[in-house]
C-alpha cells in the first residue's frame, strides 16, 4: 500500500459533513488512533445510507474489510474480533456513538446510531414501540462515484475555471444527475465539448427526458441549443 496520498481530484468530490463540534469538542478528546478511523468509517457509511433513521449493524463494522483493515493497522498484534470489539467499546464510552439491542428476525442485534438529536430520537422511538428497523435494510459500502468534474476531465478535456462554472451552473439548474449523464451521452456520441453537452441538458428541459436517450438526428444537431455565453465553448 502507498504510504503518500495523491492527492483530491477537480471539483467537489462527493463531500461528506462532519459536525464542527467533532473538531472543537470530541476530537481533542480522543487519545486512540483506532477510536478515531472507527468515528470517520460512521461517518462515511451514515452518509450513504438513506431514510429518516441512519444506524449501523455489527456486521457493517464486522465485513468492512477497510475499516478492519484500518484497526488491524493500528494494532496488528490483536484479534480483530476483540480489536473491533474493544474499539466500539471505547466509542460508546466516549459518546460519540449510541446503541440499542433490537429484536430481529435473525435474533437480537445491536444497532449504532451517531450520538445526534436524531439518533437519539431514534432510539426513544425504538424503546417505545413506535417504530422499527428495516429488517431488509443492507449496507454496501462503495466508493465515491465519479461526478461532473472528474466525468468531465476525465473524458472531455481540461477542467478550467470557466468550465467549472459552467457545470456548476448547470448543475443548479438541471441537476447533477442530468449534467452527468449528458457528459456521458456527449462522448458516447464523440460530441466532447461543453456547448454539445449543454445543448442536451436544454433540450431534455424543453421536450422532457427520456430513459431511452435522444434521437441521433437531435444529437447531431446539439449546438443549435446553444447561444450567447455557451457559443465560446461550440467547435469549429
Amino acid at each position: 500500500m502507498s504510504t503518500k496520498f495523491d492527492g483530491f481530484g477537480s471539483g467537489k468530490e462527493n463531500p461528506i459533513r462532519v459536525h464542527g463540534r467533532f473538531f472543537s469538542e470530541l476530537l481533542p478528546l480522543i487519545d486512540d488512533l483506532a477510536e478515531l478511523k472507527l468515528i470517520l468509517y460512521c461517518y462515511h457509511a451514515l452518509h450513504q445510507i438513506e431514510g429518516d433513521y441512519r444506524y449501523l449493524h455489527y456486521s457493517d463494522f464486522r465485513d468492512s474489510g477497510l475499516l478492519m483493515g484500518m484497526l488491524g493497522d493500528v494494532y496488528p498484534e490483536m484479534d480483530p474480533d476483540d480489536l473491533l470489539d474493544q474499539t466500539l467499546e471505547n466509542v460508546l464510552k466516549r459518546g460519540a456513538l449510541l446503541h440499542v439491542e433490537v429484536e430481529l428476525e435473525a435474533g437480537p442485534e445491536a444497532l449504532y446510531f451517531l450520538n445526534t438529536d436524531i439518533g437519539r430520537e431514534a432510539i426513544a422511538q425504538l424503546n417505545a414501540g413506535q417504530w422499527r428497523p428495516d429488517r431488509t435494510r443492507a449496507i454496501e459500502i462503495l466508493p465515491p462515484r465519479p461526478n461532473a468534474y472528474a466525468l468531465y476531465e476525465a473524458n472531455i478535456g481540461p477542467l478550467t475555471p470557466r468550465i467549472k462554472d459552467e457545470i456548476q451552473d448547470a448543475e443548479k439548474e438541471f441537476s447533477a444527475p442530468w449534467v452527468e449523464e449528458a457528459i456521458l451521452k456527449a462522448v458516447e456520441y464523440n460530441k466532447r465539448n461543453w456547448a454539445y453537452i449543454r445543448g442536451i441538458l436544454t433540450r431534455w428541459k424543453q421536450e422532457g427526458k427520456h430513459d431511452e436517450g435522444l434521437p441521433r438526428a437531435s444529437l447531431e444537431d446539439g449546438k443549435r441549443y446553444v447561444s450567447g455565453k455557451y457559443a465560446d465553448f461550440i467547435d469549429s
